[in-house]
Formats: C-alpha cells, sequence, structure tokens
C-alpha cells in the first residue's frame, strides 16, 4: 500500500499556491503544467527507490520465556537484496497487557541492505503471548511516499511468574539462603541422617564426638546428622474465585504462585521430593513428586499460564484426589484466602482426616484492609464502630487458627510481602525438628 507522506502534502500545497499565483499574473496553464510535472517526477523517482515487497524479508527475535514485569528486548530486523538509503517505521503487534513502546523509539535510518530496530517491553500477566505481525512503513529518499506493509512474523513467548526468588535460592551456598534480602536458612539442627565428620568447635555436642577419627586426625572431630532428605513437600494453590481479587497491585494467585515456586525451589535444593496440585472446583493442575532443578522447570511449565477461575473452590475435591495419589507422608502446604479456611464447612473434618497421614501447613493472605482498620485512629463514632468490627474479625481468625492448631494444623494469616518468606522459613523448621 502506497501512501503520502505530510512532506507531499505539504509539496502539494505549495504547488497549488504556485499555480494560483500563475494564474493571478496570467500564466496559469504553464504554472499548473511545471508544478504537477515536477510533483510527478519527484514522485516516480522517489516510488523507484523504495523496495518491492517481495524484496523484503522481516524477521524478529525475542526471548522465548521472560518473568513477569522483566524488562526484555524485542529486535526487529529487515532485509532486502539491494543496498537502499530509506527511512523505517514499525509498529509491532505487542500483546496488549505488555508494556507500551514509545513510538518514536520505533524508528530507523536504513542504510543499506538491513535495518534493525530495538526496543524494550515486558510482559505484566503471566501465559502464553503471541506477537502476530510487524506493521512497516517505508519512507523514499525524497520522503515524498511512503510503503506499508504488514508482515506476518508469528512468534510466542512465555511469561512466567517472578521467578528471581526461586532463581536466588538455587544459586545460593548451603546455609546462606536469602529471600527477599531476608536470610531464610537457619543452622539446622542434629537430625537422623549421617552428613559428615568435621572438626570440634566449642559449642558442640560432645555426645556426637567421633573418638576413632579424632584419633586418626590427633583433632578433637565430630560427626554432624542432618535431617533424612527425599521427603516429600506438596504444594496445593487454590485457584479459586477469591485468588483473583488484587493485593498490594498484583492478584492473590501471583503472589502465592511465586511463593509456591520459592518454597518449590528451597525443597528442592535441601534433597526433597516436590509435588504439586492447582485447584479450584477441580483439579487444574498436578505435578507428581519429583527432584532435582529440573523438576523446578517441570513445576513451572505447568503453572505458569493458571488463572483463577469463577468459582468457588472445592477443597473436598482436591483433598480426596491428593489423598487418592500421594499415600506417602508428606508435608502438605495448602495456599488459599484465609476466609476460604474458615468459612468452608466441609475443610475442617477433611483436614482433620489428612492430619492423620500428612503433616499439615495452612497459608493464608492478610486482609490488608482490615489490618488497616485494626492500626487506624479513630476521629469519630464510625471509625470507633469500623475499628472495633474490625477487631472483631481479626480475633476471630486468630481464634480459627489457635482451633486448628490444638488439633495439630498450623494455620497462618500472612502479608503478601512475607507470603513467600514464611512458606519457606516453616518449612525449614518442620526439617530442623525432623517432624517429617
Amino acid at each position: 500500500m502506497i501512501v503520502p507522506t505530510p512532506r507531499m502534502a505539504a509539496a502539494a500545497a505549495s504547488g497549488a499556491a504556485l499555480i494560483a499565483a500563475g494564474y493571478a499574473l496570467g500564466a496559469g496553464a504553464a504554472a499548473f503544467l511545471l508544478v504537477n510535472g515536477a510533483l510527478l517526477g519527484a514522485s516516480v523517482l522517489d516510488l523507484s527507490l523504495l523496495p518491492r515487497r517481495r524484496h523484503v524479508r522481516v524477521s524478529r527475535d525475542l526471548p522465548s520465556h521472560a518473568d513477569r514485569d522483566a524488562p526484555f528486548e524485542v529486535a526487529v530486523r529487515v532485509e532486502t537484496d539491494r543496498p537502499v538509503s530509506l527511512r523505517l517505521e514499525l509498529a509491532d503487534d505487542v500483546p496488549q497487557s505488555f508494556l507500551a513502546v514509545p513510538v518514536e523509539s520505533l524508528a530507523a535510518d536504513w542504510q543499506g541492505r538491513s535495518a534493525e530496530i530495538l526496543y524494550t517491553t515486558c510482559g505484566r500477566e503471566r501465559g502464553i503471548h503471541k506477537f502476530r505481525f510487524a506493521r512497516l512503513r517505508i519512507r523514499g529518499s525524497l520522503g515524498l511516499w511512503a510503503k506499508q506493509l504488514v508482515a506476518p512474523v508469528a512468534q510466542d513467548i512465555r511469561i512466567y511468574p517472578d521467578m528471581s526468588g526461586a532463581r536466588g535460592i538455587l544459586a545460593s551456598v548451603q546455609h546462606q539462603l536469602i529471600l527477599e534480602g531476608k536470610r531464610v536458612f537457619r543452622k539446622e539442627r542434629a537430625g537422623s541422617e549421617f552428613h559428615m565428620i568435621r572438626e570440634y568447635v566449642e559449642g558442640d555436642d560432645t555426645r556426637l564426638i567421633n573418638w576413632r577419627a579424632s584419633a586418626r586426625s590427633r583433632a578433637l572431630m565430630t560427626n554432624v546428622f542432618r535431617p533424612e532428605r527425599g521427603k516429600v513437600v506438596t504444594i496445593m494453590l487454590d485457584c479459586g474465585r477469591m485468588m483473583g481479587v488484587e493485593l498490594d497491585g498484583r492478584a492473590k494467585l501471583d503472589a502465592t504462585l511465586e511463593a509456591a515456586l520459592s518454597l518449590a525451589a528451597v525443597a528442592l535444593k535441601q534433597g526433597d521430593k516436590v509435588a504439586v496440585m492447582a485447584f479450584s472446583n477441580r483439579v487444574k493442575a498436578y505435578v507428581p513428586p519429583g527432584t532435582g532443578t529440573g523438576h523446578l522447570q517441570a513445576i513451572t511449565e505447568a503453572l505458569f499460564h493458571l488463572q483463577s477461575d469463577f468459582v468457588e473452590s472445592s477443597y473436598a475435591s482436591a483433598l480426596h484426589h491428593l489423598m487418592r495419589v500421594q499415600k506417602k507422608r508428606s508435608l502438605t502446604v495448602l495456599f488459599s484466602d484465609m476466609d476460604n479456611y474458615m468459612y468452608e464447612d466441609q475443610l475442617r473434618p477433611l483436614l482433620l482426616r489428612m492430619q492423620k497421614q500428612h503433616l499439615l501447613l495452612l497459608l493464608g493472605l492478610r486482609d490488608e484492609a482490615l489490618h488497616r482498620w485494626t492500626i487506624m485512629e479513630t476521629g469519630g463514632k464510625r471509625e470507633a464502630f469500623v475499628k472495633s468490627l474490625a477487631h472483631k474479625m481479626t480475633l476471630e481468625r486468630q481464634a480459627y487458627a489457635a482451633e486448628m492448631a490444638s488439633g495439630g494444623i498450623d494455620v497462618v494469616d500472612v502479608p503478601v510481602g512475607e507470603l513467600a518468606w514464611t512458606a519457606v522459613n516453616r518449612y525449614l523448621d518442620v526439617k530442623a525438628g525432623d517432624r517429617l
């Protein structure tokens, strides 16, 4: 498609003025022929310099995947068979949920056989997103006409949850796991599995001194034990309607998914097996127990595109499915909303039944509005009434957690910013206490 440029419009307007002046001077016909001839000649020259559509090749280079809200670079390359000197403008088919790209950054001078336009964007929603085509506008050397092309360059990119916490855990060394700026791995207490022999230091348990190794090395040596490895950690993710609510600028499901992946990374690093289940009114995904960093990638691939469903979650179907497929004792960590725990009638008897075989940990996201009302200043009757109700609801949450704790089930009401850190530390406490 060939379209005139603003420069062509300006030239035509100037030509019209010259023609009008020619008619005023009695030389209108000559001015008309001269102006239109000049414009026609310039247009033919300009159009002849534009490459034909079949000679233009377009390609796009973008990563196969990226983390949510993590910037990445996209390169669009245009090539032709012969050297040209043109102006190239690009309108790429960036998905609607991505960060908008400034129009002025998508232009370049095309000198030679190829040109490349680079821009930076980021995905704001998890899932598989499509770049379908690239729209090009090529201007000739005179800038009078532009050729518009639509090149089909279909590509997909996978937007994962924010994996920075999980990658930091996998890259860290033993005893120095850092998550969200906090140290989350405390020194393990003695477990049941022999780990190594090292030199005795002050404060070590004298009952663990290895006298035979001490005699050989002529230095006091001690046995080091660690919690048994190869245990199973089962992560359950609620994908019901309550998890689609935004909290601190992101959906609850996004926060729980990132915390779940961080927990999985720590458990895998500790040598345990990790299984994951996602559910709403049905089981949406299940990844059986596995080990190693490759298993973390398998979990990520199974979960990265999960979305919340506008239905009530069925804890009964999810827990019954888990009891069928997971016979071995495991630490079962359930990520959901605190209100769901409190007001789901079928949940408590099922959990008490599961508690006989599995160690249970329920993590619920704290209601930040309720928390703000609890600590707000009261300036009148209305504020005092709201604050009293908020205190009452907070006490109900605490009473529910205490009631479940009396049955051996931990329930933690967690701020969204501390969810991953809390989940990891609770798991490490279980490991340190050798409770699995």
